[in-house]
């Protein structure tokens, strides 16, 4: 890039994001209420002027308030959370809090000035609004919200309401809502649907959802605009519904299937008329109910390999989804998801590449290079051959429950990678949430500095403000975890636990990958450092939290020892330690659910309970249930080849749904054994997916109440596995 063009590409940038600039002095004020409402008049807001269009925040004291100043009310925000973290050693997130202020709150001597480096700080993936957010209402979205602008967030997706205004969009095309039955999915495979990979599955979707998420839709928007934010909103990618092709039987369409057990969905070709017709009608829909901030996100190509590879058919593509954003915005900015070219390397080459991206002016194109922490590909691509680009730490795909990231990637690589001009930010572009909560404020350390983090030091800090005190052994330990949990792992997650496959004899439970890529007995030896702690730091929620979750990745990586001891002792006909073996397992599922039912975090009860609470009918609830126990089970039907990859070590699930598995399995080979008949494998993978069919259409209660006390229960499992582990890895 030339320059002169340069300097206009990066004008363009700053004139978009100064023109909300303007601080909301009520919202900030209101947001200070909610986050330290006993505190809350000791605090001033300020405004202050951004640096260089980026935001800026000064923190200070000044006739015996606090004065947070900033840009907008988000900035003022992040001046809010520095001083509760670096000041008052608090620390607030998804997975237990230690919000407790100080009877006389600390001085700022001097004035504290940070200005982010990065224009965008985007958050969330189209998978986050299923695999965590499918039922959340309006007291949890506001408390993300309040989240992500303490984390100097700007730049969310926002996609709730969107098949309302897509459902009005087909009423004035014509369609009746039987037209459309077939074609919106069920609310916890919104985000496949929103991408074009599938219809229906988990519906026909109730009026009343449409119309309560629109509504929904609404307050989130008003909310993340108040403080600045620049929400992105959908676009059209060319996913039509399977009437299109009656309702217009000369339409260019195209058949595409996703290959995981779903049925084909309808692409409306880019060259067909329609195609810019029908984009500009639902931006300008949209824009009517919703109002714009300009930046769209369209993903025509998403795990679907287009028809060819040539450049002119793939340029021309790109060209009409552009055109059908700014026929009805000319400000559009278009905001790609970059995982295709990852996802599928062995088809988006150079040329394709270049054809797809240079297609679009460079200031109306914003590429997330979706999962830089570990697969980047800006690497690969020069940089996207010049487009914008945002560093994201991908982190977790399904919502599996397991301690794991790349630590020392995300701690130094946004700020090395600055040195690219068309960097323009780093964010957040998680499949699900709620889980590993210090790599995420890791992450998001990186918002208001440009330089390295120094993981170690870091970490001690990180303790003290979870925990409320320092304390050396549990420094120890966070250092243990660093170097085995948290190192580079360029697999999708974290290591799986046995206990969540579907067992079979003849191979490894599929979707479970169990191989660890550390030493076990580091967690082991943190683990221990936790409990020897556990006396002085119970008091902390967070430190509750941690408890539990490293206890559980301990025992779900014990569980990997005892499955192949059962399946040689079957294989020896060795009754005996087959029978020891197998208890020993079904045991430790309901030590571990025990585990987790101490903490709201891991309880399948509210996930189910949470889905019920959207229906207005009985019928509407058991739909949601259907919907929330198929996600994070079979996934679709009961062939679907997407099983477990969304499975939870959740209690609830691992006594109602894993072990039950399990026991029929053992059951059946106790059976082979004492008749010395052969057990038929494949009879029971099809006895076993009929089991699952039925329970993912079962009603039955779970509890929505923790039980039990967290740190009590901890000490019980490890004064009873703390040395059958350690001899378990010798």
């Amino acid at each position: 890039m030339k320059p002169t063009k340069l300097l206009l590409f990066f004008a363009f940038f700053t004139l978009h994001f100064t023109a909300f600039a303007q601080l909301d002095k009520p919202a900030a004020e209101a947001f200070i209420k909610r986050v330290v409402p006993t505190a809350a008049n000791h605090f001033v807001v300020k405004e202050i002027p951004a640096e260089n269009g980026k935001d800026v925040f000064e923190l200070q004291s000044k006739d015996g308030k606090i004065v947070l100043g900033g840009n907008k009310a988000l900035s003022v925000a992040s001046a809010l959370s520095y001083y509760l973290k670096n000041y008052c050693h608090d620390d607030f997130g998804w997975n237990g809090d230690n919000m407790h202020l100080p009877a006389v709150l600390p001085v700022v001597k001097g004035k504290i000035h940070h200005t982010t480096p990065y224009t965008y700080r985007y958050y969330l993936n189209y998978c986050t609004f299923n695999y965590s957010m499918s039922w959340w209402d309006w007291k949890r979205w506001q408390k993300e919200i309040d989240w992500m602008a303490l984390n100097g967030i700007n730049m969310p997706l926002a996609l709730t309401g969107e098949e309302a205004i897509w459902r009005d969009v087909y009423h004035n095309m014509g369609f009746t809502d039987k037209d459309l039955d077939g074609f919106f999915s069920g609310p916890a495979y919104f985000s496949w649907f929103w991408m074009g990979n599938l219809d229906g599955w988990g519906g026909p979707l109730p009026q009343h959802w449409m119309d309560s998420h629109k509504e929904l839709q609404k307050k989130i928007l008003q909310r993340e605009r108040s403080f600045g934010m620049t929400p992105v909103l959908p676009a059209f990618s060319g996913h039509v519904p399977p009437s299109f092709k009656d309702k217009f039987p000369q339409a260019k369409l195209k058949k595409t299937n996703w290959d995981q057990g779903f049925n084909d969905v309808y692409l409306l070709d880019a060259d067909d008329p329609m195609f810019v017709e029908i984009g500009k009608k639902y931006i300008e829909a949209q824009t009517k109910e919703f109002g714009t901030d300009h930046l769209y996100s369209s993903d025509t190509f998403n795990e679907n390999t287009p028809p060819t590879n040539d450049s002119t058919y793939l340029s021309g593509t790109s060209k009409k989804i552009f055109q059908s954003m700014t026929a009805a915005d000319p400000k559009a900015i278009w905001v790609m998801q970059g995982w295709l070219f990852f996802n599928a390397s062995s088809f988006w080459h150079e040329q394709q590449i270049k054809a797809l991206l240079n297609a679009v002016p460079n200031n109306q194109m914003i590429v997330l290079d979706l999962y830089t922490d570990e697969h980047p590909v800006y690497t690969s691509t020069d940089a996207y051959y010049g487009k914008p680009w945002i560093w994201n730490m991908l982190q977790n795909f399904g919502g599996n429950v397991s301690l794991h990231g790349a630590m020392e990637k995300v701690a130094k690589n946004p700020s090395e990678d600055l040195r690219f001009k068309n960097m323009v930010g780093m964010g957040l572009a998680p499949e699900a949430i709620e889980q590993n909560p210090a790599i995420y404020e890791l992450m998001l350390d990186n918002v208001w500095r440009n330089n390295a983090i120094d993981v170690k030091g870091w970490l001690k800090d990180y303790a003290l403000r979870r925990y409320g005190k320092s304390n050396p052994k549990i420094n120890e330990a966070w250092e243990l975890l660093l170097n085995s949990v948290y190192i580079s792992d360029t697999r999708r997650n974290g290591p799986g636990s046995i206990i969540a496959g579907r067992p079979n004899l003849k191979i490894v439970p599929e979707r479970i990958d169990t191989e660890l890529n550390y030493k076990p007995m580091q967690v082991v030896k943190a683990w221990r450092l936790f409990m020897q702690s556990a006396n002085e730091l119970k008091g902390s929620d967070g430190f509750q939290y941690d408890v539990v979750d490293i206890t559980r990745q301990v025992l779900a990586n014990y569980a990997n020892t005892i499955e192949p001891s059962i399946i040689k002792a079957y294989r020896q006909n060795d009754m005996a330690g087959f029978k020891k073996h197998s208890a020993e397992l079904l045991q430790l599922m309901d030590d571990m659910d025990e585990l987790l039912a101490t903490r709201k975090d891991f309880l399948l009860g509210k996930w189910i309970s949470d889905a019920r609470a959207n229906g207005i009918t009985p019928k509407e609830s058991d739909l949601y249930e259907f919907n929330a126990r198929d996600l994070i089970t079979l996934w679709g039907g009961k062939d679907n080849p997407l099983h477990e990859y969304s499975n939870r070590q959740w209690s609830g699930l691992i006594k109602s749904f894993y072990k039950p598995r399990w026991e029929m399995f053992f059951a059946g080979l106790n059976h082979s054994m004492v008749n010395k008949a052969p057990f038929d494998n494949d009879a029971f993978q099809n006895k076993i997916k009929d089991w699952e069919w039925a329970w993912v259409n079962k009603h039955d209660k779970y509890s929505t109440l923790v039980k039990g006390n967290s740190i009590e229960i901890a000490e019980r499992m490890f004064k009873k596995y703390d040395a059958k582990i350690e001899q378990a890895y010798k």
